[in-house]
């Protein structure tokens, strides 16, 4: 389809905060991939979606919502454990991926388990340590809510409850989750400009980091194995886990960079807590798993002011209006 897609943008459109259809926004973004033909926006259906993606009706024990794990506080990651709980206090394997643009994204979660977004929200619901629930008992639970019954006449003109629609309506809430406006953005757009500490960190992350965290999504979507070592309590093998090729063994999907001030903690399995242990770890040529991309073996070379030169820039892709945006966050209804 056109360039005219519908993507929730910026604040102010309508009284919701957006129109249903409009120019996807910044020209430095690629075209989406999501195909909004098969699944175009509409208020009410993303209404109906930002309900369910807050309510913990989709668990067993009505205790985890989506959001439980997604906070919009912290661009819908979570930053209080370095693992996602889940239903009965459960912990589970990997740390919770923050939620934004993923009408970019072709394949989701850490392994690229899920390759349709109108599907992704099966896999939280099913899996007994994060929601434990069966979707045949959360469309029984909606079925008997008048609430619920409300919402799904507004968004598909008819009180009938069904799976496909409810994954759908919360496909569409998700990919309202645009994070554009950050200052890297601005800079983009001839907006803002950078110090000379941020500009000097954009070009180190153009010569070190950019072949894997893309701009402007700052990530390219692929999977690889970045060296860390294999936590043993866990023993995550991750992309092999899904393909079962030797080659993917700890390969995970490459995160975007953008909102790193609000997803700490960091790596599939949360373990550094800060930013400088990240930088740490990669510009380190020691404890590397022997699987490691070729590319990262020796790590990167880089001196202790060109450290803070490239945090200076990695805090200009912290979206401040995203996190805020009142739009995202819990719901009036």
């Amino acid at each position: 389809m056109s360039r005219v897609v519908a993507i929730v943008f910026w604040i102010g459109l309508s009284a919701f905060g957006y129109l249903s259809m409009y120019d996807i926004g910044p020209q430095h973004f690629p075209k989406p991939l999501y195909d909004f033909s098969k699944n175009p926006l509409e208020e009410n259906k993303i209404s109906l979606g930002k309900n369910l993606f807050y309510d913990p009706i989709l668990s067993i024990d009505n205790t985890v919502s989506c959001a439980s794990c997604h906070s919009p506080y912290n661009a819908f990651a979570h930053t209080d454990h370095a693992l996602s709980h889940g239903v009965y206090d459960s912990i589970g394997l990997r740390n919770a991926p923050a939620l934004f643009n993923l009408a970019w994204q072709s394949s989701y979660m850490w392994d690229g388990a899920i390759t349709d977004l109108d599907m992704q929200a099966l896999a939280p619901i099913h899996h007994p340590k994060e929601m434990g629930e069966s979707i045949n008992h959360v469309i029984q639970k909606l079925q008997q809510s008048h609430k619920y019954k409300s919402l799904f006449y507004k968004a598909y003109g008819d009180s009938t409850i069904s799976s496909k629609h409810m994954l759908k309506a919360l496909a569409q809430f998700q990919l309202t989750l645009v994070s554009a406006n950050a200052k890297y953005d601005r800079v983009m757009q001839q907006k803002d400009s950078f110090t000379i500490q941020e500009k000097n960190g954009y070009e180190l992350f153009l010569q070190h980091c950019n072949a894997c965290h893309t701009a402007p999504l700052f990530t390219n979507g692929a999977f690889v194995n970045n060296g860390l070592a294999i936590d043993t309590s866990l023993n995550d093998v991750g992309r092999y886990g899904i393909s079962g090729q030797d080659v993917d063994k700890q390969k995970f999907k490459i995160p975007s960079l953008r909102n790193l001030g609000f997803t700490y903690p960091y790596m599939h399995d949360g373990r550094y807590k800060r930013l400088r242990e990240v930088i740490q770890f990669y510009t380190s040529s020691s404890d590397k798993n022997i699987n490691i991309d070729p590319r990262l073996k020796s790590g990167v070379n880089l001196s202790s002011k060109e450290k803070v030169d490239l945090i200076s820039f990695l805090i200009t892709l912290n979206d401040t209006s995203f996190v805020k945006n009142i739009v995202h966050q819990y719901p009036n209804e």
